[in-house]
Parts: C-alpha cells; sequence; structure tokens
C-alpha cells in the first residue's frame, strides 16, 4: 500500500512538472516578439596613445535583431561609423570605429497601455578601429563591455521607437572607452 501511495505521489509530481513544463514553453513561445530595427548613434570616443590627436566625435549607423519576451531581451548588433580625418603636425590623421556584438535588456512598462517602455540594458561588443597617417597604420579589436539605459515608445503592437545612453569601457592602449546616444527604430513581427 505505501509503495502505490509512493508511485502515485511520483506520477502526480511528474505530471504537474510536465503540465507546468508545457505552460512556461507556450507562455514562451507565445510571448516572445522578434524584432529588427536600425539607429543612429553618436559616439564620443576616447582615443590616447598613438591616436590621441584623433577626432573624438563620430557619427555611426546601427543594424539589430533582436527577441523580447515580457520583461527580458536579447539583441545582437553591428555598427559602422563613418570614418573622420584631422590635420596634425604629422600629417592627416584618418580614424574610424566599428562594432558588433550581443546585449540584454530589461524592460519595465509605464502605464496601463503599454506604450512606453523604460531599458536598462549590458552587454559585450568586439570593437574594432583604424587610424592612418600617411604611411602608418594603427589599428586593433578589442572586446569591451558595455551599459546602459533608455525609453522606448511603443507606436502600435508592431513599431517601436527607442533612445538609449550607454558607455562602453574598451581599455585598449589606444582606445580607453565609448560613450554613445542612439535613437531608432524597431519593427516587431
Amino acid at each position: 500500500m505505501k509503495k502505490t501511495l509512493l508511485l502515485a505521489g511520483v506520477a502526480c509530481v511528474m505530471m504537474t512538472a510536465q503540465a507546468q513544463a508545457g505552460n512556461w514553453y507556450n507562455n514562451m513561445v507565445h510571448n516572445t516578439k522578434i524584432y529588427v530595427g536600425a539607429d543612429y548613434a553618436f559616439d564620443s570616443v576616447d582615443f590616447k596613445g598613438a591616436l590621441n590627436e584623433a577626432k573624438e566625435d563620430y557619427n555611426s549607423g546601427i543594424f539589430n535583431i533582436g527577441s523580447r519576451m515580457d520583461n527580458f531581451g536579447v539583441e545582437f548588433f553591428g555598427q559602422w561609423s563613418l570614418g573622420r580625418s584631422k590635420d596634425t603636425a604629422e600629417g592627416k590623421l584618418k580614424t574610424k570605429i566599428n562594432a558588433y556584438g550581443m546585449d540584454m535588456y530589461g524592460y519595465l512598462p509605464l502605464g496601463c497601455e503599454g506604450k512606453y517602455d523604460v531599458l536598462a540594458t549590458i552587454g559585450v561588443a568586439d570593437y574594432y578601429y583604424k587610424g592612418f597617417r600617411g604611411e602608418a597604420n594603427d589599428s586593433n579589436n578589442r572586446i569591451g563591455w558595455r551599459v546602459g539605459g533608455g525609453a522606448m515608445y511603443n507606436y502600435n503592437e508592431h513599431v517601436s521607437a527607442r533612445v538609449i545612453g550607454r558607455y562602453a569601457y574598451i581599455g585598449d592602449s589606444n582606445l580607453n572607452h565609448v560613450a554613445e546616444v542612439t535613437a531608432g527604430l524597431r519593427y516587431n513581427f
């Protein structure tokens, strides 16, 4: 009798766990939104060392793809800057910076209608920079971590706009950090 009750109890626990896993899976599938987006970024770059005379302000374009489930999201991005040049005593110094990586997002919906979200983000990126001065070429890529925060406005269930401020620490001998502000649109599928 004790074995029968024990087996019945184990069977009930297993069926309940399976039902909960099924509910979690259905909830995840139905509440996950995939999106693509494009952003404009204004970057303030802290070059040092051999590139300390370089321009510090860059304009970049960012393409991203991500997913959001309720209050959590993951996004992959690629960022390409327009090159800058500056006349120096040793000649014209041309620089550019690009990055690609992944960010995790936390979303805090505001209001009953869900039109506004406050965002927090943390991520990692591979930053690649180039500096040219005559025949001399100084380039490198380095992994850096990123943190930021911002806000998003959801026009409808498919289109949203967001603004984010972000700080990225790279810590390379020629590139210390990047501070940026991004603004862009998302299309949710």
